[in-house]
């Protein structure tokens, strides 16, 4: 699954909700008639895959699906009209929910800078210096920006904002992310040279990115 928008806001009265974008295609992934699975913010959620099966849903929590009943384009954003949505505050109570449809296994961005969720998670990620920080666990959709979020290997997690600025590589193939932190973002007296330590490494029990195709 990969995350293609997250519900902004409700817009009107009719129960349509503006859509924040993470797909290159949204004429098609929001046609009407399009089912998307759905994933509550993270922060009412310890992951992102806890969306439940066969159309239940938890006291509080969206749908695990939607229809998209219609959608137009207003002053340059989407809004989207969702069957059995009616009414502002039915709108409005899908606000931050994650949007999702399913892809292909090697289905991947048309842009080469681009990434789907489910490729960043579980990458190691090292300094320019080969210097070992931690290991992908998520990726974070936030308003302003998107962070992932790396376990060290002495627990505990860390958010690093995912801008080239701090992230000048990402090589999925090699499974390594590499990063070059501003100071107190990661403590990197606590971390090792990748292949130097003398512990054994540490294998992470993942949670699933479920991501976007922007």
């Amino acid at each position: 699954m990969v995350t293609v928008g997250r519900v902004a806001k409700a817009h009107g009265v009719r129960g349509e909700v503006s859509v924040e974008i993470r797909t290159d295609t949204p004429d098609e992934r929001f046609a009407a008639g399009t089912v998307l699975r759905t994933a509550s913010p993270r922060s009412t959620m310890s992951s992102r895959r806890g969306v439940r099966a066969h159309g239940e849903s938890a006291p509080g929590s969206p749908p695990s699906s939607l229809t998209v009943r219609d959608s137009r384009w207003h002053q340059g954003r989407l809004l989207v009209l969702f069957e059995g949505v009616e009414g502002r505050d039915a709108a409005e109570a899908l606000r931050g929910v994650e949007l999702q449809v399913e892809i292909g296994d090697n289905e991947t961005p048309e842009d080469p800078e681009e990434f789907f969720d489910h490729q960043l998670v579980g990458l190691q990620v090292v300094t320019a210096e080969d210097a070992e920080i931690g290991e992908v666990t998520e990726v974070i959709h936030g308003p302003a920006q998107e962070l992932l979020a790396v376990r060290p290997r002495g627990g505990g997690e860390v958010l690093v904002p995912f801008v080239s600025e701090i992230v000048t590589d990402v090589d999925v193939a090699a499974g390594k992310l590499v990063v070059s932190p501003p100071p107190g973002l990661v403590d990197l007296p606590d971390v090792e040279t990748a292949g130097h330590g003398d512990d054994e490494p540490d294998t992470a029990e993942l949670g699933g990115g479920e991501g976007p195709d922007r």
